[in-house]
Formats: C-alpha cells, sequence, structure tokens
C-alpha cells in the first residue's frame, strides 16, 4: 500500500492549483505529482490517500488506479474487472456501485459496460469468497468503483472518499444556489488570498448567500481541515486502520489555528435576505468558525466596506437565462436560473437594488454597482465569477485579470477588477 497510483480529479481550470496544494499535503516533490486533463495523478502511499482526503479542499474525489489496460470490446472490460483483486480492498458484506464515463468510446452502451464490470467483481467474488458476493445499491453504496474508457483504453478505479470531497459536513442550511466548497477554495486560490500569512487582508463577499467563500475562507485562515466534519469511503476498507487515521486527524486538530479573544474578524459576508444570513450564521457555527466571520444583511448597493482597511471582495452573483433586478430587496422578483443545475429551492436573485429600472441582462445594475464600489472601496479588487463574457462592458470597467473556471457545465471567467477612486467611465 506504499506505491499506489492515485488520481485527483478536479474541476477544470482548477488542475494549476491542485498540483501545489498536493505537493503541500503530501510533502512530494513537483515532478512527482503530474497534472493531466481534468485532474491530478501521483504515486503514492495509503497515508497518503487518507491525508489527500482529509485535507484537499480542491479535489472532487481521492480515486486508487486499480487498473488499466487495452479493449475493444465489453468482454475486454468483463476481463480486465475480473483480474483486479478485489478482495483485497472490501469484503461480500460491502455494497458495492459502478460508474462508467467514456471519451471517443465505441461501445454503443455504457450502461452495458457498468453491467460487465460489476458482474466480474461479483463472480471474482463468488470464487474467492465461497459463492457470496456484494450487493449492488445504487444510491448509498459502501464501494465505489469508477471506470473511464478511451478510445481504446479502460483504467479501473476504487473510490477513497465516498460522497464528493466539497461535502464538508457543515452545511444543513442551503439557499437557492448554494456554491461548491471545492469552487469557493479554487476562487480563493486564484485570488491570491492565502493562509499563513502575517496579515491577511479583509475579505468580504457582499452576495454571500449561505455562507460558501467566507466559511472556506475562514477555515483555511483557522487551518481547520476541509474534511474534519466527515466520514469516508477507505473508513470500511480492508487496508484501514483505526489508530493510524486517528492519530491523522490528531495531527489536523492540533495545528488548527485558535482565534485570540477580542480579535477583530477579518473575514466579512453580507446579503439582501436576511434568511440567507441565518442560514450563513448557522453553518459558519457548524463549521467552527462563527466567531472568525461577520455575517449582515444589506443591500450590495448600500453596504459600505466593512473595514477601513482595502481588501478583497470576491463574489459568484446570481446568474440564469435572466437576471431582473428591480425590486429584488424587498423580494418582488426572483431570478430565472436556466443554466444552474445546483440543487435547492426555487431560484431567488440576492443583490437587491431598489430603485432600478428592470434589464433584460442586468446590465444596468452592474453598471451602479461599480459605480459604488469606485467610490465607496478605492484600493480593493473586486473578484466576480460569472458566465457573462460581456460583465467587465456592463461595469464599465476594465478587468485586469481573467481566470477560466467551470461551475457545475457552466463555463466562467473569475473577473478581477481593481477599485479607483472615481466615477465608472460613460457609456
Amino acid at each position: 500500500m506504499n506505491q499506489l497510483q492515485l488520481f485527483l480529479p478536479c474541476a477544470a481550470g482548477v488542475e494549476d492549483y491542485l498540483a501545489p496544494e498536493v505537493q503541500r499535503i503530501t510533502g512530494l516533490p513537483e515532478h512527482s505529482v503530474q497534472k493531466q486533463r481534468g485532474g491530478v495523478a501521483l504515486r503514492s502511499s495509503w497515508r497518503d490517500a487518507m491525508l489527500l482526503n482529509l485535507h484537499s479542499r480542491l479535489a472532487q474525489r481521492v480515486l486508487v488506479l486499480l487498473s488499466f489496460t487495452e479493449y475493444r470490446n465489453e468482454q475486454d472490460l468483463y476481463r480486465a474487472a475480473s483480474e483486479v483483486a478485489w478482495e483485497a480492498w472490501f469484503t461480500p458484506r460491502e455494497s458495492i456501485k459502478v460508474e462508467v464515463t467514456a471519451q471517443h468510446s465505441p461501445l454503443t452502451s455504457l450502461n452495458f459496460a457498468a453491467l460487465k464490470i460489476k458482474d466480474a467483481a461479483c463472480d471474482r467474488f463468488r470464487v474467492k469468497a465461497n459463492g457470496v458476493r456484494p450487493d449492488v445499491n445504487t444510491q448509498w453504496p459502501d464501494v465505489r468503483i469508477y471506470t473511464h474508457l478511451t478510445t481504446d483504453t479502460c483504467s479501473l478505479y476504487i473510490d477513497t472518499s465516498g460522497e464528493p470531497l466539497f461535502k464538508r459536513g457543515w452545511r444543513e442550511d442551503k439557499g437557492e444556489a448554494p456554491l461548491k466548497e471545492t469552487l469557493a477554495a479554487a476562487m480563493l486560490a486564484a485570488t491570491g488570498w492565502m493562509a499563513g500569512e502575517a496579515d491577511l487582508l479583509p475579505l468580504y463577499d457582499p452576495c454571500c448567500g449561505s455562507g460558501t467563500i467566507a466559511i472556506e475562507a475562514a477555515q483555511i485562515a483557522c487551518n481547520i481541515a476541509a474534511g474534519s466534519l466527515r466520514r469516508f469511503a477507505f473508513e470500511k476498507y480492508l487496508p484501514f486502520q483505526r489508530h493510524v487515521w486517528d492519530a491523522i486527524k490528531k495531527e489536523a486538530h492540533d495545528a488548527e489555528v485558535t482565534r485570540s479573544p477580542g480579535q477583530k474578524p477579518i473575514i466579512f459576508g453580507s446579503d439582501v435576505a436576511h434568511r440567507m444570513v441565518d442560514f450563513a450564521q448557522r453553518n459558519a457555527q457548524r463549521a467552527g468558525v462563527a466567531d472568525v466571520i461577520e455575517f449582515r444583511g444589506g443591500d450590495a448597493l448600500q453596504r459600505m466596506p466593512p473595514t477601513e482597511t482595502p481588501g478583497v471582495m470576491l463574489l459568484n452573483p446570481p446568474y440564469g437565462e435572466r437576471i431582473e433586478i428591480a425590486g429584488v430587496a424587498r423580494g418582488s422578483h426572483k431570478t430565472v436560473d436556466a443554466v444552474s443545475n445546483f440543487e435547492g429551492d426555487e431560484p431567488q436573485a440576492r443583490f437587491g437594488a431598489r430603485e432600478l429600472p428592470q434589464t433584460a441582462d442586468g446590465g444596468e445594475f452592474f453598471a451602479q454597482l461599480a459605480t459604488h464600489w469606485k467610490k465607496n472601496y478605492p484600493g480593493w479588487s473586486a473578484w466576480i465569477l460569472t458566465p457573462d463574457l460581456k460583465l467587465p462592458g456592463k461595469m464599465r470597467l476594465k478587468e485586469s485579470r481573467r481566470v477560466p473556471m467551470w461551475n457545475g457545465p457552466i463555463e466562467c471567467r473569475l473577473f478581477r477588477f481593481d477599485m479607483v477612486a472615481g466615477s465608472a467611465r460613460a457609456k
């Protein structure tokens, strides 16, 4: 278990941030961590697999590669899966689920491919375990087997994470379109707002929703392990040793940074919906960072800077097929979100602008927001994640950076705007 081939999938565009995170967690040299399309690969130990599950904020899962072979048909997949020593990883008492992804695969049915791999694993257990085979559970399996097919190769992985790693374990209250924690961490990494510095800049999300960005930042500042509140699939696997895992968790807990009594917060969030502010505060309490963040209600066009020291604004404004602006603060209009695939209730715009004329794309609102920022936030940098490539024009600002990122299936840009005193330039 000291020479495992690990693969950590991540959202497209996050590989450049995930690779140095993996190096920091594992202590491996740079050449040992390879950036690949959609993730990072490395050869490491079982202990490092547990460490990565506990500490990674950017990876979606931690997978162990068990087989890499060529194939031409479903029978080749059956043969490849039957040669994997599944019995070294789990027993027939654990339930399984097989998932298949493909890129230019010649097979006509991925469901049939998954069935053949499941049959191979079960048939191997029948031989190795005196006729006993694991059950299939498609909703809450103990073991997830991932298969990736290309034109002619088949990769078989066992998942050590269980539920995806963005599920940190603290979110019970969520709003209309909760941002995934892994994406919030990627946004923070892109801004360069780093933990461990002597003087962290103030961080402010004026559209905080249920608090994802602020809570993720606060846990980073306090050096709280991302997975400290959750369980992982590897805890049911045969190589798992409880005493080793307990020691890893204790080491992580001992490394947490405690807040000094009376120390003022440097992380802030606000939202036009007071219901969302309540959600954010309860989530922060469960995440162990309630005393590190200051949440308040308020209209984004009226909120003044939370500190005298300029800092970083980081936000994910509501977007969709159409943004309705007028009357948002009094709750009379809602966002029509036709492109987002987030879980939750009916989407609702979170900014608020009581007196603005309604526009189809929110252009007038963003222009007013830019004017407000330029007047009241000189010296701040504002980072906005949006799928709208024309946002700088709507804000009448010139971006200093644009970072490609994917919000689920939505291609976005993280724009940076540097605020200087004065009004936004004329149209």
